[in-house]
């Protein structure tokens, strides 16, 4: 990519070298940070004007799912205009910012939120840059959360050319660069999409119709199921296991800093038990006592059942000693008859699936009961054709995973470049000239 014919030391460590004609300037000498309006939370309700707040900062507000506010009478200088670029000023996103790029409805900017204004979007791409989060990241304070002021933004600083037919080349390049590499990021995303559903595709037919496409069918009697091979069983859950499914303690234990793992559904991610994603320890007297109701077994199958992740599942893997609370339902395989495999994939299949969302209740939360769960009735074939699914199953999903991973790992890269093709264009590493 071209170069500029001359640069400079710009002085500052992060930044290096700009192009001669280039100045480092703060933040505050370039434009004013205008802070959001302190709204009281028991003002905010359903209906009247939105308020964008630090979560609803994304790069399309959806302003329809903002907490809205029944006066028109707040000051101008609160309200959001075409070409801001707002900036979160607290908590885990603190530095995430977004693009006002058409005129918006009229909305409200809420406390903790600053709004940047410019002639054009090139301050955005510079507030975006890795040089400059860095510099938030690095200011940012705070022991419950982090936090940086509107004064700490306006006094970072950055390099920019004066010329504002540059500024704006800069700014039009920048728009049409990441709009051709976000189009190709959604187009990997598009494919991981595709990848997934024939993973759920194969899965479903695996486990409802057989490997075997000459085996002769017959009519399950079940309208989630459809036909499944002449030879196959069909009875509930409960009939294939070695014990009623159960589930840890209805009770909040107390959580200590070393013990027995304490596992909820926050821990059951990518169909595995993530210990790392714990709840805590508890005692041995503790662990020995919900263990009299329920101890967790190699090939024990989880379910949540209660929750914005309720269906998830995980097949238990270790011997090491931990316990479950109740928002998961453990089931043992009578293995005589039931695989845990067979079983974990007939209950991540799309059939299974329907059935589950027929028996949802809804309260502040989707949840399915266990005597929901032990009255679905599932197929059965026998042990060794179970094994055989699964290996198939297997084989199938050791492929799609490896696309998958291959497709994320170029996703990586397209944001990295995306990321670092920003950061060299503002601080003058390449020229644009068009």
């Amino acid at each position: 990519m071209e170069k500029y014919d001359n640069y400079k030391d710009s002085g500052i460590e992060w930044i290096g070298e700009i192009p001669e004609h280039w100045e480092v300037k703060k933040v505050k000498h370039l434009t004013k940070l205008q802070g959001g309006y302190a709204f009281k939370s028991d003002l905010f309700s359903s209906e009247g004007i939105p308020v964008i707040r630090i979560g609803d900062i994304s790069e399309n507000i959806k302003f329809e799912e903002c907490k809205k506010i029944d006066d028109d009478t707040i000051p101008k200088e609160y309200w959001l205009e075409q070409f801001d670029t707002l900036i979160a000023l607290s908590g885990a996103t603190t530095g995430k910012t977004c693009f006002v790029n058409s005129i918006p409805p009229k909305a409200y900017i809420n406390q903790r939120v600053a709004r940047i204004m410019f002639s054009n979007k090139l301050l955005y791409y510079i507030v975006n840059s890795s040089f400059f989060q860095e510099q938030i990241f690095l200011t940012a304070s705070g022991s419950a959360q982090e936090n940086i002021s509107n004064s700490q933004i306006e006094n970072l600083e950055i390099s920019i050319s004066d010329i504002p037919e540059e500024q704006t080349a800069i700014a039009h390049y920048l728009d049409r660069k990441t709009a051709e590499i976000d189009e190709l990021i959604a187009d990997k995303k598009r494919l991981l999409e595709l990848y997934e559903e024939e993973k759920t595709a194969i899965i479903n037919q695996a486990v409802t119709k057989g490997i075997n496409p000459n085996a002769p069918m017959k009519d399950s009697g079940i309208e989630w199921l459809g036909e499944i091979p002449g030879h196959w069983e069909v009875l509930p859950i409960k009939y294939t296991l070695s014990t009623p499914i159960t589930d840890g303690p209805h009770e909040t234990p107390e959580l200590l800093p070393d013990g027995i793992p304490f596992i909820s559904a926050e821990a059951i991610k990518n169909d595995k038990i993530d210990f790392s994603k714990k709840r805590g320890f508890i005692s041995r007297e503790e662990h020995e006592r919900f263990s009299l109701k329920y101890k967790p077994q190699v090939g024990d199958v989880y379910m949540i059942k209660s929750g914005a992740t309720t269906g998830n599942l995980a097949i238990v893997e270790t011997d090491i000693e931990f316990n479950i609370w109740s928002p998961l339902a453990a089931m043992r395989p009578n293995y005589d008859m039931l695989l845990s495999e067979f079983l974990f994939y007939f209950m991540k299949s799309k059939s299974f699936f329907s059935a589950i969302e027929i028996g949802w209740n809804y309260g502040t939360q989707q949840n399915i009961g266990m005597k929901v769960i032990e009255n679905i009735r599932m197929v059965l074939p026998s042990t060794s054709e179970q094994k055989e699914i699964v290996e198939y199953i297997k084989t199938h999903l050791i492929r799609l995973n490896s696309q998958i991973e291959k497709v994320n790992k170029l996703i990586d890269l397209l944001t990295e470049y995306r990321t670092a093709l920003i950061s060299e264009v503002v601080t003058g590493k390449i020229k644009v000239t068009e």
